[in-house]
Parts: C-alpha cells; structure tokens; sequence
C-alpha cells in the first residue's frame, strides 16, 4: 500500500501564491498565454513568471530620466570638454546601471557620441520602469536605425547571424570590424 504523501506548509504557500497571482493577472491576459505550457513549470517557476508580467503589467511609462530623484539631466556635450564629457558619461553609466539600465553594443561609439546618444535618446524615452531585481532594461545602442542593421552586423553579429541576415533579406552583408572604442561596461548577471 503507497504512503500518502503530505504536502509541505511550503507547497501550499507557494499553491495559495499561484492562485493569488492568477487572480491578479487575469485582467490583462490576451490569447498570448496560451502559447505558454505552464503544466511543464514547478508551480515555484511559475509564479516568479506570473510576478514578473504583473509587475509588467503595473509598472508606471516614465521617461528614464524620471527615475531618478532629481530627474537626470545632462549638460549638451558642446559645453564639456573632452576629459569632464568622459568624467560625466561614465558616471551616468553607473547612474543608469543602478536603475538596471545596460547598455548593449556601444563599443562603436566615440565617448561624445554614446554621451550624446544618452541624452538625446536614451534618458527621455518613455520606459516602463519594472521594479523586479532581476529585471533589466538594455538598450540598444547600434539600433539608432531600425531599418539599418549596418553597425550591428558589422561589428556585433556573429557569423552565423550575417548569414542569416543575408538569406533573410537577399542583402550584402556589410566588411566585419573591430569596435573602435571597447569599453567593459557594466552587465546584466547571466
């Protein structure tokens, strides 16, 4: 004859979470679900996935440079020269990396340049502002056009992804080079 087996005051808190987190999401679900198989998730797993869309789901659009208290701002790069525009850029990247703001694919850029795309582009973007530790926002920095993947397949693509890219549109795949400015920014923990 089997022994029963009792759940744990752990299995029940984390089956009541489910139940709770179910009943909060229901009203911003859409057909999409379905395309998720949460019968093959532990129920723990599924509940960190379910938190993360609610806090999706409820987090305030703010520009990004509203997320900080006072709101972030930069001086025009033509008023710095070129040792405080440096001083100042890497302490807005660690400023950005605090609110879990990376920065991907920027070693192409001069420091004047990722300085000018920060303030142009980056810190007022409206960002939905996700408050989960192990939630961070990357920016993409060879993207400055979408339509032109030029940067990224010339310096960031791997191989197999040039090819890709030349089956999928027909297009010549532009000369690979090295980033002429290499920089360790901060990262994402894997």
């Amino acid at each position: 004859m089997p022994i029963a087996r009792h759940p744990s005051p752990e299995d029940v808190d984390c089956l009541l979470r489910n139940a709770e987190l179910r009943d909060q999401i229901e009203p911003f679900l859409d057909e999409s679900i379905h395309e998720i198989d949460f019968s093959s998730m532990p129920t723990a797993v599924e509940n960190r996935f379910l938190e993360s869309m609610l806090a999706w789901e409820q987090a305030p659009m703010a520009p990004i440079a509203r997320w900080f208290t006072p709101p972030l701002a930069l001086p025009p790069a033509s008023l710095l020269e070129d040792h405080d525009l440096r001083e100042r850029l890497w302490e807005t990247i660690e400023q950005l990396f605090s609110k879990r703001v990376v920065l991907d694919y920027a070693d192409h850029l001069s420091d004047r340049e990722l300085y000018c795309l920060i303030r142009r582009d980056i810190l007022p973007a409206a960002i939905k502002q996700v408050d989960l530790p192990d939630n961070y926002f990357h920016w993409d920095c060879s993207a400055c056009d979408s339509e032109d993947a030029t940067i990224w397949l010339t310096y960031y693509a791997s191989e197999a992804e040039r090819q890709q890219w030349a089956m999928e549109t027909g297009g010549d795949v532009p000369p690979r080079a090295v980033p002429p400015y290499p920089r360790a920014l901060p990262a994402a923990p894997v």
